[in-house]
């Protein structure tokens, strides 16, 4: 499950809670799309803001209406007992992976990093993906960490940062596969970047836009990694007004004002303090998926 792509989808809320309804529409659209993967509670579902009631939920969501899909669920969390719960949830509920970074509040050594991993791996029956974010979580790995945390027991692929060109992605690509087990996958994140990645050697793209628009992001994978970079590329640029607006305002911004303008969801959509875009920047993004024609029909 950690080829291909990825889709992360948002997680709805407002300040009384999840929006059920709305989570759900948008996981039958990656459903009905057959997207390779779901990654729910990512930094997209915005996993640091719920509480292990609301994210057991989200995961019992996602798996009954993944219609056989595979599913990740993110278990990442400030302490250790906090994540094996989790862990024990996602199992529980019948996930099919998880998703795990090193989230804290002081910054982390590699030595309590590597505890972090090993410990949780110990607890698991199902595959682990390791988060590499270094912008939301500060810590950043090393090569060396990397190929130690890859040994572990059912550790299946590695999500990393995007890179934004060829050269540089594909040193990075080659650098890390020495240091890890070849049947460890590397994925890249970053949507800007996907296409970089995948033509540089990654297998997989955790895409915060296939949460929204799968197909196109489908399609944009299948071209890179069956050898069509050309076709790859071109999707990709018709998407560079979207991928510029990632870049200034954060992608989970973006993708939350997009489902509001579009009316899959409701507006507020994000966890206060976070708020989706408003004023000038809501008009350009209007503007945009207006000038791209991208709609997303209600299921």
């Amino acid at each position: 499950m950690f080829t291909g792509l990825s889709a992360f989808p948002l997680t709805p809320m407002n300040e009384t809670g999840i929006d059920e309804m709305a989570l759900v529409q948008l996981l039958k659209r990656l459903a009905s799309a057959r997207v390779d993967s779901i990654g729910v509670l990512g930094s997209t579902g915005s996993y640091v803001y719920l509480n292990r009631e609301e994210r057991l939920r989200v995961t019992q969501l996602a798996i009954e209406y993944a219609e056989g899909i595979p599913i990740m669920i993110g278990i990442s969390a400030l302490r250790t007992r906090d994540v094996l719960q989790l862990a024990e949830d996602a199992q529980k509920a019948g996930a099919n992976a998880v998703l795990l970074a090193p989230v804290s509040y002081q910054q982390l050594t590699d030595d309590e990093v590597f505890s972090l991993y090993e410990t949780v791996t110990k607890s698991l029956s199902i595959p682990l993906c390791v988060y590499d974010n270094p912008s939301t979580t500060q810590f950043r790995f090393s090569d060396h960490l990397h190929g130690h945390i890859a040994r572990l027991p059912i550790v299946h692929s590695i999500k990393i940062p995007g890179v934004p060109d060829f050269d540089s992605a594909k040193q990075r690509v080659e650098q890390l596969r020495a240091h890890i087990p070849k049947d460890v996958s590397i994925g890249t994140s970053g949507d800007p970047y996907a296409v970089v990645g995948l033509t540089a050697g990654c297998e997989a793209w955790y895409s915060v836009l296939g949460g929204l628009y799968p197909d196109i992001c489908i399609s944009i994978t299948r071209a890179a990694l069956g050898g069509n970079s050309v076709n790859a590329e071109r999707q990709s640029a018709f998407l560079a007004p979207l991928w510029q607006m990632f870049q200034k305002y954060g992608s989970l911004r973006v993708v939350a004002t997009i489902a509001e303008i579009q009316g899959l969801i409701n507006n507020p959509s994000l966890p206060l303090p976070l708020k989706s875009l408003d004023g000038v920047a809501r008009q350009e993004l209007g503007n945009i998926l207006a000038d791209l024609q991208l709609e997303i029909p209600l299921c």
